[in-house]
């Protein structure tokens, strides 16, 4: 039984039923529970669906380093948009039969790992999440043309705060730590995503209420 409330269910059942492939995309603010949800409905959707993470386009630990933006990862200028664009315009293009592969961010290593994830002619619903899925600048605004659709997650900041702090100490900062990187980095992006959020199909909170 799928845990989607049903609105969100007919919206995605009227789309797959009017195209051969739908890319659904999920976005928000770093800690809205976007991975969650994404792997909520590929699960819902079964052996269908597929999800693909914005994450794994960020650049290596060593290009950040050599570009100096290793204080700043996580920002929109710390992936390589382009290249996730190119990924999704492919999938939406796929010829038949044709398995792509896509790259994953592994957080217990900090980088991301290529060809982690399969795309096979049998995943119909390819639901991809991340930050920056809204965006309308520089090589950003090449992935919201890509989607069927986009929901936003939102999330109360004392929430996010909590969300954030908890991830970082868990893979291995202090929780002073997690604090700082919270307030100097996470929370910057997150007001930049947040004025994204009116260009959402939907907005939505994750776990549903």
């Amino acid at each position: 039984m799928s845990d989607l409330p049903r609105d969100w269910r007919d919206d995605l059942d009227r789309m797959l039923a009017a195209r051969p492939r739908v890319v659904l995309g999920i976005a928000g603010t770093p800690g809205a529970g976007k991975s969650s949800l994404a792997a909520t409905i590929a699960q819902s959707y079964g052996k269908d669906a597929v999800v693909v993470p914005m994450d794994g386009f960020h650049l290596a630990n060593a290009e950040l380093s050599r570009l100096g933006l290793a204080n700043r990862k996580g920002a929109p200028q710390t992936f390589d948009a382009a290249g996730y664009g190119a990924l999704l315009a492919r999938i939406r293009t796929a010829w038949p039969g044709e398995v792509i592969y896509a790259p994953a961010f592994r957080r217990e290593i900090e980088e991301p790992v290529a060809g982690a994830i399969a795309i096979t002619p049998q995943h119909r619903l390819i639901v991809t999440e991340g930050n920056y899925l809204l965006f309308d600048q520089g090589d950003w605004a090449g992935v919201r043309p890509m989607l069927d659709a986009c929901w936003y997650v939102d999330i109360t900041p004392e929430s996010r705060l909590k969300r954030l702090v908890d991830r970082h100490m868990h893979f291995g900062r202090s929780e002073s730590a997690a604090r700082d990187w919270v307030s100097s980095n996470d929370e910057l992006n997150a007001e930049a995503v947040d004025r994204t959020r009116l260009r959402a199909d939907r907005i939505i909170r994750w776990p549903a209420r």
